[in-house]
């Protein structure tokens, strides 16, 4: 059950029929369902979960403690053991019963793209 969805993104306008569009971009490269463990770290705050997708430009995951939309974060995906800690932020999330989705986004990537909200 969907409770609440929040992004950093711009509103829909109005009138879509109206927007101008630009073609969408994939810097961030193909994406590719994954189910890794992951661990999200900030001074005095630690989650865990799993991912749902990953590319070059971020990762789509659910998590179980709630994340801070636009907050930066130390991300492991996979073994913590030998998988090295990179820097994320959140662009987007989405607030489920049992967690939260969220699209975190590679902060060491040049022109990375938004994790997609959809599967």
């Amino acid at each position: 059950m969907l409770t609440s969805r929040n992004s950093v993104t711009r509103e829909k306008p109005a009138n879509p029929e109206s927007e101008v569009r630009a073609p969408r971009r994939h810097a961030g490269g193909a994406r590719r369902e994954a189910s890794e463990r992951v661990l999200v770290r900030s001074p005095g705050f630690e989650t865990h979960g799993w991912t749902l997708n990953v590319s070059r430009g971020g990762i789509r995951a659910i998590v179980e403690d709630p994340l801070t939309q636009g907050a930066e974060y130390q991300l492991t995906v996979g073994d913590e053991e030998t998988s090295a800690a990179r820097r994320a932020s959140v662009v987007w999330l989405q607030d489920e019963s049992d967690g939260q989705i969220v699209g975190l986004k590679y902060l060491d990537v040049e022109d990375g793209s938004e994790p997609p909200k959809d599967g």
